[in-house]
């Protein structure tokens, strides 16, 4: 449990609103983050007074308000790491004609996407910035789990939480990690998303650990055609560039 237990529901709160399509009613929020309805509607309340949230009189649902913006377009400005990467993941991104992603590592939790740039090929997977996803999913999961110095143990109880379309058995993950400890950047072929292939580059901490990383999300048989490895060298490059870069 939260020390501050209001700040939490708050931003639960946010959060589900920015994950929905559409805007929502108290009964559904409190539904959903398993809330008595009076402490949702207290919280709203108080989000809606700060301008976070934006309540419709004629519907009585929720959506988030533009002040939402502006926290995150002054963090954005003050985060040396996607100030660093977007110009090479829009090099790459052009290079390649592929989607370049950078994101922030929270530990074992969770990833968030920072910065993106899509390049010019006739079909392109893309991702908002601001999603949050989990951390040892996919490509990004094994750099964490190869170079995070987390334990065999930790990575067990945490990857049993993840949801894949094709998941690999954790022993298979495990040579996966290894392969990506090896070569320095991860591989994740049509287990995340059926069809789908995803490379990463971890960008390391100066104080060890991956701190952010560096992928590529395309079509299998587009990614096949350039070559896994070719890109993930790629990014490998440009990754260790940003991280000597990074501030400390």
């Amino acid at each position: 449990m939260s020390k501050a237990p209001a700040i939490s529901r708050a931003a639960a709160v946010l959060r589900l609103l920015g994950k929905s399509a559409q805007p929502m009613g108290v009964n559904a929020i409190a539904r959903e983050l398993a809330l008595v309805p009076s402490t949702c509607l207290y919280v709203l309340r108080a989000l809606v007074e700060e301008e976070l949230v934006a309540f419709d009189e004629n519907t009585k649902r929720y959506t988030l308000e533009a002040g939402v913006l502006s926290l995150a377009r002054g963090w954005l400005r003050r985060n040396g790491f996607a100030a660093l990467a977007q110009p090479s993941l829009d090099r790459l991104a052009r290079e390649h004609g592929m989607t370049m992603l950078g994101v922030q590592v929270v530990g074992m939790e969770h990833i968030i996407l920072v910065a993106a740039a899509v390049g010019g090929g006739n079909f392109q997977l893309s991702a908002e910035v601001g999603s949050r996803f989990p951390a040892l999913i996919s490509a990004t999961g094994r750099c964490i789990a190869a170079f995070g110095g987390h334990t065999a143990e930790s990575l067990k109880k945490k990857f049993a939480t993840l949801r894949w379309d094709n998941p690999p058995a954790f022993e298979e993950w495990m040579e996966q990690v290894e392969q990506t400890r090896a070569q320095g950047f991860g591989v994740d072929q049509s287990n995340y998303i059926s069809g789908v292939t995803v490379v990463a580059a971890p960008v390391m901490g100066r104080n060890g650990g991956v701190s952010h990383a560096l992928i590529t999300l395309g079509i299998t048989s587009v990614i096949d055609r350039v070559g896994a490895e070719v890109l993930g060298r790629a990014m490998l490059h440009a990754a260790q560039g940003i991280g000597d870069s990074l501030p400390t």
